[in-house]
């Protein structure tokens, strides 16, 4: 009897449910046992796992470390997922291995150079992949100068952190003054000027963003699984045009891609992210993890957590193509389960009482990651 695998995920995003189902649902007879970890008591995550618990507040990274490898010698984990605190648990590699676990996730120096978004651009534009132009800026000058000059050239300026993910700290810089415009309809990123100088004028540290021209539509992210010899197994890109979401295997994209992953040993699972610039693809980020999106591969044909998680083990899938492509389609969400708590409820006097923890599968409505759209005509 083939044994089952343990596979636990650390802190990770929400959107994990949908790769630890397809684990589970994975085209062999090996049973999948997941292990979920976080700091937040109603991450899904934690409900959708056969065993979770609560992570620790305020570890360092080697501290985080040492609470990794103590779960993995406690839990039997085969497969460690890490999401939080990357960079430090890769370099104790070794330690995992002599635990008995395998890490899905690529050597110490590949994440090392994709961390700082800076160094990233001009490793891969040293490898001629193209890249945006881009300033560092640390001050209220230098925005300024990054600013002016992109305004010049005729493009629309954004800054971001150079060390950031998710898109967090994402703003679009405008010139127009801030009025009752723009406190009507829903927020969106663009931020005046004259405001983030004050801000930084009066900052009591300095910033570390990267200024660059908006980039255009289409957005393609490329899943790419790599193996330790450096060689990419699977490749397909995702394409985000407004809501309409797609597929494509079209080489503008996937070339660059593997250029990036194969040259600098994005061994696992690695998602790279071009946007258009000038009329042609550029980069716009790497990711050094599963992207959040990744389960919608499925439309696909294709099970890419579990290939990973056969990589990992030794297990080589061999190169994958996949059967077909997807139509295009939008994502919609739906309601998950989260871990049975006991909550307060106000009574008619004015007083409190605990509300029995409800079940976690009460309420609970599988509900498909993306739902289709018409095909264009031809």
């Amino acid at each position: 009897m083939v044994s089952r695998v343990r596979v636990w995920l650390n802190r990770t995003y929400a959107e994990n449910v949908f790769f630890m189902d397809q684990l589970r649902r994975n085209p062999s007879d090996r049973a999948v046992e997941i292990h979920a970890t976080h700091g937040d008591a109603d991450s899904p995550v934690l409900a959708a796992a056969d065993t979770a618990e609560l992570e620790p507040e305020g570890l360092s990274p080697a501290a985080y470390v040492e609470y990794a490898l103590d779960q993995c010698r406690r839990r039997g984990i085969d497969v460690l997922v890490p999401r939080l605190h990357q960079s430090a648990i890769v370099a104790h590699r070794a330690d995992f291995a002599a635990a008995g676990t395998a890490l899905l996730a690529p050597p110490p120096q590949a994440v090392a150079v994709f961390r700082d978004k800076v160094i990233a651009y001009e490793a891969v534009q040293a490898i001629g992949v193209p890249v945006p132009p881009w300033w560092r800026v640390r001050d209220a000058d230098q925005l300024v100068a990054a600013v002016e000059e992109l305004e010049a050239r005729g493009y629309k300026a954004c800054f971001k952190p150079a060390s950031g993910a998710g898109g967090v700290g994402f703003r679009v810089v405008t010139r127009a003054p801030f009025s009752l415009m723009h406190l009507s309809g829903f927020p969106t990123p663009c931020v005046q000027l004259d405001l983030v100088l004050d801000a930084l004028r009066r900052a009591d540290e300095p910033v570390d963003w990267l200024v660059m021209p908006r980039l255009e539509q289409p957005e393609v992210s490329v899943d790419c699984l790599t193996g330790p010899d450096n060689r990419v197994r699977l490749a397909i890109g995702r394409i985000k045009n407004g809501r309409r979401r797609g597929f494509t295997l079209h080489e503008q994209w996937l070339e660059p891609a593997r250029l990036i992953a194969e040259g600098f040993g994005l061994h696992s699972l690695s998602n790279i992210q071009f946007r258009m610039f000038d009329g042609a693809p550029v980069l716009m980020d790497v990711n050094t993890r599963p992207a959040g999106g990744l389960h919608q591969l499925s439309q696909c044909g294709v099970n890419v957590p579990w290939l990973a998680v056969q990589l990992a083990l030794g297990e080589d899938p061999g190169v994958v193509v996949p059967p077909f492509l997807g139509q295009d389609y939008t994502v919609v969400s739906g309601p998950r389960p989260v871990r049975p708590v006991s909550v307060p409820q106000q009574r008619v006097d004015g007083s409190e009482a605990l509300l029995p923890a409800v079940p976690a599968q009460v309420g609970s409505v599988e509900v498909p990651p993306a739902r289709a759209l018409p095909l264009q005509a031809s």
